[in-house]
C-alpha cells in the first residue's frame, strides 16, 4: 500500500513538473493582422529602416536567391546542425504579412514569433534586444515597405534534442540579458552611438566573440574572436593583431580595404558591403567604438614580414608565382586589385590555416565597383593538394611560424561547407 502511495505521489509529482515545464515555456500566439494592414507610409521612418537594417545585415541572412531578396532559405551552419534563415517579406502566407508590430517588437527582444514559438538564436535577438522601440519600428516599417514574396524556407536540421523548440526557453533564461543599453558618461557621444549600433542592430559580438558549448557568448570575453560561416572571426579587443585605430577602421568599413589590413573576405565582406547603404556618421561611430578596445594611438601600422625563401618543390614554386606572386607583390607595391604584399598578411601568421584556405577556394568579389579590391577563386583551378601546397609554401616564406597541420582537413571543411 506504502509503494502504491509513493508511485502515485511521484506521478502527480511528474505531472506538476511537465505541466510547470510546459507553461513555463508557452508563448500566447499574437492576433495575425490583415494583409496590407501594417504599411507605416512615413517616408522618413522607412528610410532610416532600410539603414538599420542594412547594419544589421538583413538582406545577409535572409536571402538565398538574389531574385527574392529578404525571401529566406540560406542554409546557416551552425555546430549543432543547419537553420534556415525564414520568409521576411511581407507575404502574408510565408512571410511576415500578417505581423503587428508588436509580434515583430517580440520577436526582436524575445526571440518569439508571432505564433509563439521560441526562435534559435542564430537570430541575434541577444543583440537585437538592445535596440529602441523606435528603430524596430522602422525596421518593421521598412520590411513591411518591400514586395512580397511567397518562398517556403526548408526545415531546420538540428541534432536531437536541441530540435525541440521549448529547449530555447531554458537557453534564453541563461543567456539572454533584455533590455537598452546603458550610456557611458565618460565615453564621447560617438562612442555611445557606435556600441548601440555594434552591440545592438550591428550584433559584431555574434562572430567576433567566441561562444560557450550552448552557443552562447561569453560575457567576459567580447571581441576576443570567434567564428562565422566556417571563417575565423579575429579578436578586435587588445589582442587584435595588427591593431585597429578608429581612422583604419572607419576607412576599411566604409570601402573594404585598408593598406595595413588588406580586404574583407568571407562574412566580413556582405558586412562592409552593407554598410555602404548606412550612414557616414554611422559608419565613424562603429569604428570609434570598436577601435577603442585596441587601445591604440593614431599612429598604428601593420609590421611587414621579412620574405624568406623556404625549400619547396619547382612545381610549387611555379604556383605560387603564378596563382599569387603576380598580384601580392614586394616591397609595398600595392597593384590596381589591391592585393597587399603577403608579408602583411594576418591571415597567414595566424594558429589555424582556416581563412587563408578559403579566401584562396572563394576569393574576395569587387563588391565596391572597378578598381578592387579583388581576388580570383582558385577552388576551380587547383586541386586540393596544390591549394596545400601553396598555402603551406606562403605561410613559410612570408612569415616566421610554424608550419601549419591540417591544411587538407581545412580545404575539405570549406568545400563542404562545414562550419567549425
Amino acid at each position: 500500500m506504502r509503494l502504491r502511495s509513493i508511485v502515485i505521489g511521484a506521478v502527480i509529482a511528474l505531472v506538476f513538473i511537465a505541466l510547470g515545464g510546459i507553461a513555463w515555456t508557452w508563448r500566447s500566439a499574437i492576433a495575425p493582422i490583415s494583409a496590407g494592414g501594417a504599411a507605416i507610409n512615413d517616408h522618413q521612418i522607412i528610410s532610416r529602416g532600410a539603414d538599420l537594417a542594412a547594419i544589421g545585415g538583413c538582406g545577409t541572412c535572409h536571402t538565398a536567391d538574389a531574385g527574392k531578396p529578404l525571401a529566406g532559405g540560406l542554409p546557416l551552419p551552425t555546430p549543432f546542425g543547419t537553420i534556415f534563415s525564414t520568409n521576411i517579406t511581407p507575404d502574408a502566407e510565408t512571410g511576415i504579412g500578417t505581423w503587428s508590430e508588436a509580434a515583430f517588437q517580440r520577436s526582436m527582444r524575445e526571440g518569439v514569433d508571432r505564433e509563439g514559438r521560441h526562435l534559435y538564436p542564430a537570430f541575434p535577438y541577444d543583440h537585437f534586444t538592445r535596440a529602441t522601440d523606435d528603430d524596430i519600428r522602422a525596421v518593421y516599417a521598412f520590411l513591411m515597405s518591400q514586395p512580397a514574396i511567397r518562398n517556403v524556407a526548408p526545415s531546420d536540421d538540428l541534432v536531437f534534442p536541441l530540435n525541440f523548440r521549448p529547449l530555447v526557453a531554458g537557453w534564453k533564461v541563461l543567456f539572454l540579458d533584455r533590455g537598452p543599453l546603458q550610456p557611458d558618461a565618460s565615453k564621447s557621444a560617438e562612442w555611445n552611438r557606435g556600441q548601440y549600433l555594434a552591440d545592438g542592430l550591428g550584433h559584431c559580438g555574434a562572430c567576433h566573440t567566441p561562444r560557450n558549448d550552448l552557443g552562447a557568448e561569453k560575457k567576459d570575453s567580447v571581441f576576443a574572436g570567434g567564428s562565422a560561416e566556417g571563417w575565423d572571426a579575429p579578436a578586435l579587443d587588445a589582442a587584435a593583431a595588427p591593431k585597429w585605430t578608429a581612422n583604419q577602421l572607419t576607412e576599411y568599413l566604409a570601402t573594404g580595404w585598408h593598406p595595413s589590413h588588406g580586404a574583407a573576405a568571407g562574412p566580413m565582406a556582405d558586412v562592409v558591403n552593407n554598410l555602404k547603404h548606412a550612414s557616414a556618421a554611422d559608419v565613424r561611430a562603429i569604428a570609434i567604438y570598436i577601435a577603442s578596445f585596441s587601445s591604440q594611438s593614431e599612429s598604428v601600422t601593420a609590421p611587414a614580414r621579412e620574405n624568406r625563401i623556404p625549400t619547396a618543390s619547382a612545381e610549387t614554386v611555379a604556383l605560387y608565382n603564378g596563382s599569387c606572386a603576380q598580384c601580392h607583390r614586394e616591397a609595398n607595391d600595392v597593384g590596381p586589385s589591391k592585393a597587399l604584399p603577403l608579408s602583411r598578411s594576418s591571415s597567414l601568421r595566424r594558429a589555424a590555416p582556416t581563412n587563408t584556405v578559403r579566401v584562396v577556394l572563394s576569393g574576395i568579389q569587387a563588391y565596391r565597383g572597378a578598381g578592387g579590391p579583388y581576388m580570383p577563386a582558385f577552388d576551380g583551378m587547383l586541386s586540393d593538394q596544390q591549394i596545400a601546397a601553396v598555402v603551406d609554401y606562403a605561410r613559410a616564406r612570408h612569415t616566421n611560424q610554424p608550419p601549419w597541420v591540417g591544411i587538407q582537413d581545412e580545404i575539405t571543411k570549406a568545400r563542404q561547407g562545414v562550419a567549425q
